[in-house]
C-alpha cells in the first residue's frame, strides 16, 4: 500500500495497552479525534481522524489507522491511512483485520499520509524508548 509504514519493536519490554493510551492521547492532543478497539491477543487497533483542511483533501469517511500487535519484546506498529470506522469501541480485532481498515490511497493522500506516519512513527519510537 502506499504510504503504510510498519515499525517493529523487540526486547522492549512495553506494556501495549499503555502504548496504546499514549499514541491516542498524543493524537489527541494534536487536535485529531479518536476512537480505540477493545485489546485483544491479535492486537487493538486506533483510529484518529481530523477535520478543517484536511476534510477537502481526504475523504470524511477517512481516518488515520494503528494497529498495535504482538506481545511486549516483540511488537508491530502499523499505521496508514483507512475507512473511519463506527463503533469501533465495540468491535473485534479479528472482524476489523477482514475490513478496510487500510486502503490504497491517491497521490493528495499519500502526501499526507507520509508526512503524518512519519511524524507518529517518530512519536512512536521516543514512546516506546
Amino acid at each position: 500500500m502506499i504510504g503504510e509504514k510498519v515499525q517493529q519493536f523487540q526486547g522492549k519490554d512495553t506494556d501495549l495497552n499503555e502504548l496504546q493510551g499514549k499514541i491516542a492521547s498524543y493524537l489527541q492532543s494534536e487536535g485529531f479525534t479518536v476512537q480505540t478497539s477493545p485489546s485483544s491477543s491479535h492486537g487493538a487497533v486506533i483510529q484518529a481522524k481530523k477535520g478543517g483542511f484536511l476534510d477537502k483533501v481526504i475523504d470524511a469517511d477517512r481516518a488515520l489507522s494503528i494497529v498495535v500487535s504482538g506481545d511486549p519484546n516483540d511488537f508491530t506498529v502499523r499505521i496508514g491511512i483507512g475507512k473511519w470506522l463506527e463503533h469501533l469501541g465495540v468491535a473485534a480485532l479479528e472482524t476489523l483485520l477482514l475490513s478496510e481498515l487500510f486502503l490504497v490511497v491517491d497521490v493528495v493522500e499519500s502526501a499526507w499520509n507520509l508526512e503524518i506516519e512519519n511524524k507518529l512513527a517518530k512519536q512512536i519510537e521516543s514512546l516506546v524508548g
